[in-house]
């Protein structure tokens, strides 16, 4: 049975993931801060899916946390197939407006974590001779918005990290691939006020919001065999956002 770790597991589309790699006989380690809702999350999968997921609270920005998250899912699950670099924040502002504090809260976070998370379970995978990494990267680290300059840069910088990892660990057949989502219909979403929303949708060519569960395949295909020819991409998964270049309609 293949193992994953996810982080930001347990909400959004991190606790989408969980639900659909459980249901396609995976082994899941949930990584994430929130022990709360965490902990409660996997009791309850534990009952449908019994011996296959494990919680462990991880500050992925944290070097010490993500060593003990490495070694206790190793002592859980033995092999690491594939870890998805979900978690992540959103800091709002232009730039001179951001604070330091935020500025380096959004960067270790959406950022260092990647590093870490590399740091400790690539080297396994090297030894192993086969693995996957999905990060979570935005459109907005491809096209420019409005107020979102920490976020943009963040997320920017997850957009061409994904190019060297794959170059770098392709050569021991590790592949590495970012899934580019637009808004997404999370819980966290829905906490817009209606127009917000309804705005959000009508700027999609196809007129909806992208939801969990669409990310959550496309992150499966890209840790699984099925995807085995993918490496290196950015694949926005964003009901259209992004694709269109501003200009009047003529």
């Amino acid at each position: 049975m293949n193992t994953v770790v996810i982080t930001g597991a347990a909400s959004g589309m991190g606790l989408e993931a969980t639900e659909l790699f459980l249901s396609r006989k995976w082994n899941v380690v949930m990584a994430d801060f929130d022990d709360v809702n965490g902990v409660k999350i996997a009791k309850k999968l534990s009952d449908l899916f019994p011996g296959q997921v494990y919680f462990h609270k991880t500050d992925v920005s944290n070097d010490k946390s993500v060593a003990n998250l490495f070694d206790a899912s190793i002592k859980q699950f033995k092999t690491i197939d594939s870890v998805i670099n979900n978690a992540g924040i959103f800091v709002k502002g232009a730039l001179h407006e951001v604070q330091e504090d935020a500025w380096d809260r959004i960067m270790n976070i959406d950022v260092k974590s990647i590093y870490l998370m590399t740091k400790y379970f690539v080297p396994a995978m090297i030894e192993q001779q086969h693995g996957s990494i999905v990060n979570t990267a935005s459109i907005s680290g491809i096209t420019g918005d409005y107020n979102m300059a920490a976020y943009s840069a963040a997320k920017g910088a997850v957009v061409n990290l994904v190019r060297s990892m794959a170059l770098d660990y392709g050569k021991y057949n590790i592949r590495v691939n970012n899934i580019v989502p637009g808004p997404t219909n999370t819980a966290l979403f829905q906490n817009n006020p209606q127009s917000v929303i309804d705005g959000f949708k009508n700027a999609s060519p196809i007129g909806r919001l992208t939801e969990p569960e669409d990310i959550a395949r496309m992150m499966f295909l890209l840790a699984s065999d099925e995807g085995k020819s993918i490496t290196g991409q950015n694949i926005q998964v964003n009901t259209g956002f992004g694709i269109y270049s501003s200009q009047p309609v003529q």
